[in-house]
């Protein structure tokens, strides 16, 4: 392992210096350089330093020195952080099957017929440490916290509830059980939500307060209505992030909307819990990135809103389109009461060409100021 990192460049402490000012502001009330950029970056940090999709995912220490080179080689946020996808799912009875040249999946559903659901077993921490997610996400944060410590911020990562209560059963079950066994679908994320709860006091209770990242992917509107997204996704999002903070976890928390939320976005407002240091993130409006204007509207007086690009024109030869798409953001969204970040929809594309994540940046560093300095 050694040898694969040493191929990366030595970390700037003046760039991390400099950066970790400009990642605290919106935290803080101050204006310091300009908005900053996530470009929620995952195994694209991989393929451009060298190594491959499957390299981030089976060797997370490998994957968190090249988000952390990626990072700075950009100009992003400075907290180096590695996403697992298929979080905790391992560890209520799931095989995870790796592959050479796209993330990891779920081999085959672990719940083939209703009376399974019943005999799922939820780990104790123990367990769960010892568990598949658990070992994977502490050898990345043990590496971070070692090496470079000024870039280590604990997090405890649960992409999405519902997702992962979808992924022991597959999403066409799971979609068909929502229309005609509503309990079992009720049972299913509630077992997962209380994995992911003993996940976010696992690395609290390993590392200290651990930043929340979780979200909404599979509850958005194209698979179900607004009223299916509240009591599918909205309330044990509550449940997990109240949970999780009593457990030691947070006080950050980012909201990740990931997919269309053309409408529902409007039933998080009231259901979510708001810390001082909460990130609101939305992906998609119908097939159009999420108007940054309706986000800072809806969210901007209750969590830093974080506007979107396309990931889909992150990965076509038009670092202009990108730069254009992100000036517009930012003019809609810089003024917003509790800061801006700029981001992708989603994960940044393996494939997306280096040009358009400078161009991202590049547009921060023109249009990226809150409102009149």
């Amino acid at each position: 392992m050694s040898s694969d990192v040493d191929v990366l460049p030595e970390p700037s402490k003046k760039w991390h210096e400099h950066a970790q000012k400009r990642f605290a502001s919106p935290f803080t009330g101050q204006k310091f350089d300009r908005i900053d950029v996530d470009a929620m970056m995952l195994s694209h940090a991989a393929l451009i330093s060298g190594f491959t999709i499957n390299d981030f995912y089976t060797k997370p220490e490998l994957g968190a020195a090249c988000v952390a080179n990626a990072s700075e080689m950009y100009d992003l946020i400075p907290m180096t952080h590695w996403y697992f996808s298929l979080p905790w799912v391992a560890e209520l009875g799931a095989e995870i099957q790796f592959q050479p040249l796209l993330p990891p999946v779920v081999r085959t559903p672990t719940i083939t017929d209703l009376e399974m659901v019943d005999k799922i077993e939820v780990p104790d921490l123990k367990e769960m440490e010892r568990g598949f997610t658990g070992q994977l996400m502490t050898r990345a944060q043990d590496y971070i916290q070692k090496n470079t410590p000024e870039k280590f911020v604990p997090m405890t990562y649960t992409s999405d509830l519902t997702g992962g209560g979808a992924q022991l059963c597959g999403i066409e079950n799971f979609v068909m059980w929502t229309l005609s066994e509503r309990d079992v679908v009720h049972q299913l994320i509630r077992k997962y939500t209380e994995a992911a709860i003993n996940g976010a006091e696992l690395m609290a209770e390993r590392y200290g307060s651990a930043f929340i990242s979780t979200g909404s992917v599979l509850a958005n509107n194209d698979v179900l209505s607004d009223r299916d997204v509240d009591e599918l996704s909205a309330k044990y999002l509550r449940t997990f992030v109240n949970k999780a903070l009593r457990k030691g976890a947070g006080p950050q928390v980012l909201y990740h909307l990931c997919g269309n939320h053309e409408t529902d976005y409007k039933v998080f407002k009231d259901r979510l819990v708001f810390t001082p240091f909460t990130i609101m993130h939305a992906g998609y409006m119908g097939r159009e990135v999420f108007p940054s204007d309706i986000l800072m509207k809806e969210f901007g007086d209750v969590a830093t809103i974080m506007g979107s690009v396309d990931t889909r024109i992150m990965i076509l030869p038009n670092p202009k389109r990108v730069y254009e798409q992100a000036k517009q953001q930012l003019l809609r969204g810089r003024e917003s009461k509790n800061g801006y970040i700029l981001g992708t929809a989603c994960e940044l594309p393996p494939d997306s060409l280096p040009a358009n994540v400078f161009a991202l940046v590049q547009a921060a560093r023109d249009y990226g100021t809150y409102g009149d300095w």
